[in-house]
């Protein structure tokens, strides 16, 4: 296994790229807008030396040039698309390229984090999921941040699952990190920080005196990270800002009497926000985002009452366990995916679910924490509770569900393997202990955590 596993997981990374890159080719005639168009202008004028500004007046018409800063959306997206326009790429389709090949890294990450969770053909497994999986790919063609949301998922959980396994310094450093990254590619993500006080603190092995230091390790590392980018903000803008300026809008497109009931119970409304009192794009960011929060806030306390509702509602979507259908065309008439592969990506989806079930019992068995892939659904769900409920919201929590239904597989062909030897056996068959197979020992899964 170990020798093919490598030229395996290189070709499971060459079926998801080109399944990402035939999508491009799919539908040659998209345009930027929404979201898109933010990333794809404000990455172009990133390159030129704009800086980080408003695209939208910026290229406003007639050509009005209006430098705005901006930090609208956090930063790592925004870097990583400007460099292909940077050396001379600057059209659309080539973001749409670029950004198929940035989410094509996380299938050789979701091999390493399965392998390093539960053993070589888990992680296998998880790569091939990820490579297929259309609610992974979807995002990618489309140009938005979600395509880095399974990379930086991953990275976090294979740093996390590496400190749980060796706390030491080197280890908390690169969790802190790696959330770090993490929280300036979705800013909500910084929430994963606190993964770091189960997988230190219940390292009964080690004294107290060091588990305080390698959490302190680990929060130094997330503040070198995010600290310049927090520092370069309160510099730009007239009220403290600190990864983003977009949650005073979120949070007025989500609480209006449009997202509170009726078809778009626990969606989101543009005209709810964009008909705040005092709302003006020409406005400092941090103050229209300050006008639109507290607009939002004043509304949300004067329907105190509904609001539970309202959050299951957020949360049903999101999770797709309310009208997951008209979400799905939601979901193509608004961000323009594809709906059949959405319904494809949405059977899917309940079907990992399924065989996650049967993965989560395998690791509690097996003594392995299942906590860090909780927290990924713990951070969507929160992020979803302040903001309004969306099937990419989700992709955070599709990666535990396919590394969860990638343990599930492993462990329904481990024991159909094991049934099959018995029926062997008990027919006469030689025993494992002539050589012509393994011995109980060399369980793959103990292999992987010792040696590799």
């Amino acid at each position: 296994m170990r020798r093919a596993w490598y030229p395996a997981v290189a070709a499971a990374t060459a079926v998801g790229l080109t399944i990402r890159i035939v999508t491009v080719y799919g539908r040659p005639g998209r345009i930027p807008g929404g979201d898109t168009y933010s990333y794809f202008w404000g990455a172009n004028l990133l390159a030129s030396g704009h800086g980080f500004i408003n695209p939208w007046l910026f290229k406003a018409k007639p050509p009005q040039h209006l430098i705005q800063q901006s930090a609208s959306y956090p930063p790592l997206f925004l870097l990583l698309l400007s460099v292909v326009a940077a050396v001379g790429f600057k059209s659309f389709f080539a973001a749409r390229i670029w950004t198929c090949i940035l989410g094509a890294l996380a299938i050789p990450l979701a091999a390493y984090t399965g392998k390093e969770i539960s053993g070589r053909r888990v992680g296998l497994l998880a790569a091939v999921i990820v490579a297929i999986y259309p609610n992974i790919w979807m995002n990618d063609e489309m140009v938005m941040s979600e395509a880095l949301s399974p990379v930086l998922a991953l990275l976090v959980l294979l740093t996390a699952y590496r400190l749980w396994k060796q706390p030491r310094p080197t280890t908390a450093a690169a969790f802190g990190l790696s959330v770090g990254l993490a929280a300036l590619g979705r800013d909500e993500m910084v929430l994963l920080a606190a993964l770091a006080v189960p997988l230190i603190l219940l390292a009964r092995r080690l004294a107290w005196r060091r588990r305080f230091g390698l959490l302190g390790v680990a929060a130094a590392a997330v503040v070198v990270i995010v600290g310049p980018w927090v520092g370069y903000n309160m510099a730009r803008f007239a009220k403290p800002t600190f990864i983003s300026t977009g949650f005073g809008v979120t949070l007025a497109s989500a609480n209006c009497r449009t997202t509170y009931d009726g078809q778009l119970a626990g969606y989101w409304s543009m005209p709810c926000a964009l008909g705040t009192p005092g709302l003006n794009s020409h406005l400092d960011q941090s103050i229209a985002s300050s006008i639109a929060q507290n607009h939002a806030i004043r509304f949300i306390k004067a329907h105190l009452g509904e609001l539970p509702r309202v959050e299951l509602l957020r949360e049903g979507r999101a999770f797709a366990f309310y009208r997951p259908i008209q979400q799905v065309y939601l979901d193509g008439l608004i961000e323009t995916r594809p709906v059949h592969w959405a319904e494809v990506g949405l059977g899917s989806y309940y079907f990992l679910l399924a065989l996650s079930v049967p993965g989560i019992v395998a690791l509690r068995r097996r003594r392995i924490p299942i906590y860090p892939l909780i927290a990924l659904g713990l951070d969507v769900a929160a992020s979803v509770a302040l903001a309004f409920g969306q099937t990419r919201y989700r992709t955070v929590f599709e990666v535990s569900v396919v590394l969860a239904a990638a343990v599930g597989a492993d462990a329904i062909l481990r024991a159909a393997g094991n049934s099959l030897r018995r029926r062997r056996d008990g027919a006469g068959h030689p025993g494992p202990l002539d050589g012509s197979e393994p011995l109980p020992s060399a369980d793959p899964v103990l292999v992987g955590q010792t040696v590799g």
